[in-house]
Order: C-alpha cells, then structure tokens, then sequence
C-alpha cells in the first residue's frame, strides 16, 4: 500500500493535497494532518474520491489571490 501525499500549490493559492491508498497507522495520521491543514490554511476544503484512491483538494484563498483577482 502507498502511504505517500503529493502537495500541490498552485498559482492561485490552492493547495492540492493527492493521496494513493493510505491504510492502518498512516490513515488516521492522515486524516489528522488534512484537517489540520484546512484549519490553518482556512478558505473552502473539498474531497473527491477516486475509485479506491483518494484526492483532497483544499482551496484557499489568501488576500490579493483568488478566482476573481
């Protein structure tokens, strides 16, 4: 199983956070750290599943970035 995340940000502010199968231990370590990084980062937090793999993409928008800017 592969316990490893590809963190992404993008020109935008956007942090794309990209997960394959995480299982046991890593899981909820996981979890936690997602959660805590939408808290920090702030802005609108998704999740779309694929398949048996997970993505989370975390928006956030920081002053003077943005969809509007």
């Amino acid at each position: 199983m592969n316990s490893e995340m590809d963190i992404t940000i993008l020109e935008d502010g956007t942090v794309r956070v990209e997960t394959g199968e995480v299982g046991g231990p890593e899981h909820m370590a996981a979890e936690k750290m997602l959660a805590w990084l939408a808290k920090e980062l702030g802005g609108d937090s998704t999740r779309v599943r694929r398949g048996h793999t997970h993505h989370h993409h975390h928006e956030h928008i920081h002053a003077g970035h943005g969809k509007d800017k």
